[in-house]
């Protein structure tokens, strides 16, 4: 038996730090939008929820690993980058808590100002924080 696993919603958010995903409810409530985690590299099962999805909203953690899987996303759901920015990376640097930033670099083709500021300041900013932007961007309108 086939069942649809497309939810009918105007948008999903996607990301992938479970902290993300225990926040949304507890600040928001009903008035959440559709949001799925991944809890780190999307498995196959994730996949399949999101064949079909409209336009998923995706966003991961600020390194160079990150940049690799949101590209891909971008490729197989036509995920639309969110929060994913250079502006984004500086608010999550001035926020502090940052790790230093491991790998071999990343380009990006949503905004090529972001991997060269990630390069320039050696710094990897996790997702969580920005919970509060993300928040604001979760609630669904009536």
């Amino acid at each position: 038996m086939e069942y649809d696993t497309v939810p009918a919603v105007e948008a999903i958010y996607v990301w992938e730090n479970p902290a993300v995903l225990r926040a949304a409810p507890a600040e928001l409530g009903t008035t959440s939008a559709a949001l799925i985690c991944t809890g780190g590299i999307p498995s196959a099962a994730c996949h399949k929820l999101l064949t079909g999805c409209p336009r998923p909203r995706r966003r991961a953690d600020f390194d160079w690993t990150r940049l690799r899987i949101l590209a891909s996303a971008r490729l197989r759901h036509g995920a639309i980058p969110w929060r994913m920015g250079a502006a984004d990376y500086s608010i999550g640097l001035e926020l502090g808590e940052s790790t230093p930033l491991t790998g071999s670099p990343a380009a990006n083709l949503w905004d090529p100002v972001l991997a060269v500021r990630m390069a320039a300041a050696g710094r990897a900013v996790m997702e969580e924080r920005l919970i509060p932007a993300l928040l604001s961007d979760l609630t669904r309108t009536r």
